[in-house]
């Protein structure tokens, strides 16, 4: 009786086992091969370019819910705390920089688009009327400063130390000749547009310039070049790169018809980077 009662022991706990490896199994394939995506993006015109990427995406079976943020200090917080699956919103320096500071485990998975940055201003049409003392905002984030102040200084406005500008970490510190003995002034991201009526001229980065009514083309006073080395991209944590549905959003965000809508409706300030 004893044997017989240790036998079924044994075959119920063994089924059990099956079961649960069976379950866990299926649910990680079911995780690996997920229908529905959370993405953060950035207000602005990404809004309107994932529009289409959620269409070409449906069709592939693919369910993107866009999450929006105000504010480029967020979202690789969200997704490193598992509340998005992926973003799109930054560049590759933004990432470096924000891994480094704060520690995050995300890794890029495709790129997107190349949003060429550009000074805009209230107060004059081109930057030969800068006067001499003016206000000048960029970026209070290391990468985007950085930008900004190799921006500034490709318009001739500022020299950088050289080492800094190999090293692509340039802050205002590192600004060595300042002719027209510019103020720079370095504010979020976030308040540069709403700054310009106490500026001379500010860096925006194009999603915030867009909503706020500024063209690159027709507004900004000085422009980055379309060759910028500033590629956004989507990222995603490490464990997550190789999944499935990973690879299937890159497909639908760099598919022809997101190529061609970015191309038509912009007409050159965002350039498909890929």
């Amino acid at each position: 009786m004893h044997s017989t009662f240790r036998r079924r022991s044994l075959v119920l706990a063994t089924l059990a086992t099956a079961l649960f490896t069976a379950f866990a199994g299926n649910a990680a394939f079911a995780q690996d091969n997920k229908n529905t995506v959370k993405v953060g993006i950035s207000v602005g015109s990404a809004e309107q370019v994932f529009e289409v990427v959620k269409k070409v995406a449906a069709k592939d079976g693919l369910n993107i819910q866009v999450v929006v943020f105000n504010d480029y200090q967020l979202p690789n917080a969200a997704l490193a705390a598992g509340d998005l699956d992926a973003n799109a919103f930054q560049h590759q320096p933004f990432l470096d920089n924000q891994i480094k500071a704060r520690g995050f485990d995300l890794v890029p998975v495709g790129l997107t688009i190349t949003a060429p940055l550009g000074f805009y201003s209230r107060k004059i049409k081109s930057v030969d009327q800068l006067a001499d003392g003016a206000s000048v905002g960029i970026q209070n984030d290391p990468s985007n400063g950085n930008r900004a102040l190799l921006l500034l200084q490709q318009a001739k406005l500022i020299t950088l130390k050289p080492e800094a500008v190999k090293n692509n970490n340039a802050t205002p510190l590192d600004v060595v000749s300042n002719p027209k003995k510019l103020k720079l002034v370095s504010l979020d991201a976030a308040q540069l547009p709403r700054s310009l009526d106490d500026l001379a001229i500010s860096a925006i980065n194009n999603d915030y310039a867009e909503k706020a009514g500024l063209s690159f083309g027709k507004d900004a006073v000085i422009k980055e070049s379309a060759q910028s080395p500033y590629a956004n991209l989507i990222a995603v944590r490490r464990a997550d790169k190789d999944k499935p549905w990973a690879k299937r959003l890159v497909a639908a965000y760099q598919s022809p018809e997101v190529k061609s809508f970015i191309e038509t409706q912009f007409k050159g300030s965002l350039i498909p980077a890929f």
